[in-house]
């Protein structure tokens, strides 16, 4: 694989450059493939072995580049060195490019990229990744979607790498909203609906239950009430609120199995409400909690006062937030998994909440809260359904199959399926996802179902056809030739395209797994995918 090919190149330089060839392995980089003209297959930037050297000391990196190549000579491996802008680029042997890495594809088949070189002295880690974390009750809205797909990603590709990964569903199951529901259930709940469509009643109830608690004092009186009872640990509040609970998480779990997602763990900030009171006492014994005139408990993260660095941890009835449930939460998995990075997938707006909770864990003496990492994503807008505004995960999903179902109806050469609904939902999934992880995490975009589905382009259908086409073909022909193949017969331009572009796999791995961003991926099987392949070969019906 490419990383035969760098280490074979990285030799060579460690013999001219004096440095060992492991220092040298990761700044020889696989170039990427041009459609204008035919590229080096690899290349080293001069100036990262310059990195220390301070700009007025830097030589012409040109000319070094220039110099560098001069006391360079092919080899077996390598038949052509050039310069580029900076750069000494390196030619493969065809031959040897498309025996090895035709070779390296077929023997480790799903795990191709993953043995680089690139990840070898990377430790194996202990990792916890929160994500999707609905509210129950609350709509299941467009930030949970995007939090359990990007989430589902991180822990998909950690766990590709070798890392022992945990997945939680922190579930905002405990707060006030309870104590409106609890209220409202009372009120205008009905058991029949309940257990029929759990998500779908106890949105409505919570909805009624906030219009009457604005006009009626009486209503928002006994909501309050009712949320003490269950902080106080009222046997027949907390059986009614674990009622609303099982029954959610019971929804959910019939819900992301569609989505292909699972958790190790369905945790809440009901689980902390007990041991956020311990977080209080900590708080307090340091020396960091202070009272307000309302009551109130807060930390003074700046330590002077600074009203934007105030962190609110205990209402002044005493009963816990947001904030102090996280740094119970936060604490309790240590204990519990001895992580080795903890990262929490939310939209952005949570980002000073996340900064806060960190600094809050560091000044309470939790080294390890620097292991802590918050993932944030930007907001989508415009995504609806036919119903309206998006509710829930399963509306959006009913509304990804009927639109494929839409498309593939129209579609002439469409083939019959024993299953049309699940071919729909799954292609129509994978078009979801692929127009959300194109871009920027960080960055928020217009959604638009059209752009999602359509057939031709930089699209998730287009990438599932593509994927389609190439097995019916494996199932027409076979795959028994690629054990025995000529490599002098793969050395045309557009072979040699693909063969590059499989080089750069592991890069591409590598650089995901750094930056935790899927659109390096995505980016690189779209390029994967070359129109031409289809101009060329049969239509398989």
């Amino acid at each position: 694989m490419a990383c035969g090919f760098r280490r074979s190149i990285a030799y060579q330089l460690s013999r001219v450059l004096d440095l060992p060839p492991e220092n040298l392995i990761k700044s020889i980089s696989a170039v990427p493939i041009s459609k204008k003209e035919e590229v080096a297959d690899f290349q080293l930037s001069v100036d990262s072995l310059l990195e220390n050297n301070s700009d007025h000391l830097r030589p012409d990196i040109q000319d070094q580049a220039k110099r560098l190549a001069e006391k360079l000579k092919c080899d077996t491996v390598v038949s052509e060195i050039s310069t580029g802008q900076g750069t000494v680029n390196f030619k493969i042997n065809r031959e040897l490019l498309t025996k090895t890495v035709l070779q390296q594809v077929i023997e480790d088949g799903s795990k191709y990229g993953l043995k680089s070189e690139l990840f070898s002295d990377l430790p194996q880690k202990k990792i916890v990744v929160e994500f999707s974390s609905p509210n129950v009750a609350k709509k299941f809205h467009v930030g949970h979607l995007r939090s359990t797909i990007i989430g589902n990603f991180i822990a998909n590709l950690k766990e590709a790498l070798g890392h022992q990964v945990t997945r939680i569903n922190y579930l905002g199951d405990w707060g006030m909203q309870f104590g409106l529901l609890g209220t409202g259930f009372q009120l205008f709940g009905y058991e029949e609906k309940l257990q029929s469509s759990p998500l779908q009643h106890l949105f409505e109830v919570y909805v009624q239950v906030n219009k009457e608690a604005a006009d009626d004092k009486n209503v928002a009186k006994s909501a309050h009430e009712f949320f003490q009872r269950l902080e106080l640990g009222d046997l027949q509040a907390l059986s009614l609120w674990r009622k609303f609970r099982d029954l959610s998480i019971e929804e959910y779990i019939r819900i992301y199995k569609r989505l292909g997602v699972h958790f190790d763990e369905y945790s809440g900030e009901s689980f902390y409400r007990e041991k956020s009171q311990e977080v209080l006492k900590l708080l307090d014994r340091k020396g960091l909690l202070q009272k307000t005139i309302k009551g109130t408990a807060v930390v003074d993260l700046s330590g002077k006062g600074d009203p934007s660095s105030i962190c609110t941890v205990m209402r002044s009835d005493g009963t816990s937030l947001y904030a102090t449930r996280d740094l119970a939460a936060a604490i309790d998995r240590m204990d519990k998994y001895n992580f080795d990075t903890m990262i929490y997938v939310t939209d952005k707006g949570q980002k000073k909440h996340f900064q806060q909770v960190f600094q809050m864990l560091k000044i309470m003496g939790y080294d390890w809260a620097e292991r802590c990492q918050h993932v944030p994503f930007g907001v989508v807008q415009g995504m609806k359904t036919r119903r309206g505004d998006v509710t829930f995960l399963e509306d959006v999903l009913n509304e990804i199959r009927l639109r494929m179902l839409q498309n593939m109806a129209s579609i002439k050469t469409t083939k019959e399926l024993e299953n049309p609904q699940e071919t729909a939902e799954r292609v129509g999934l994978a078009a979801l996802i692929i127009q959300d992880f194109k871009g920027l995490l960080l960055s928020d975009y217009q959604f638009s179902w059209d752009r999602v589905f359509q057939s031709r382009g930089d699209t998730g259908v287009f990438l599932q056809y593509t994927h389609a086409r190439l097995h019916s073909l494996e199932e027409t022909f076979g795959c028994g030739y690629l054990n025995d193949f000529n490599p002098a017969c793969l050395q045309e331009p557009q072979s040699v395209s693909i063969l590059q572009h499989l080089l750069r796999f592991d890069e591409v791995l590598y650089r995901s797994s750094q930056d935790l961003q899927p659109r390096h991926i995505v980016s690189y099987l779209l390029t994967l995918r070359p129109d031409f392949i289809f101009s060329e070969l049969p239509v398989v019906s």
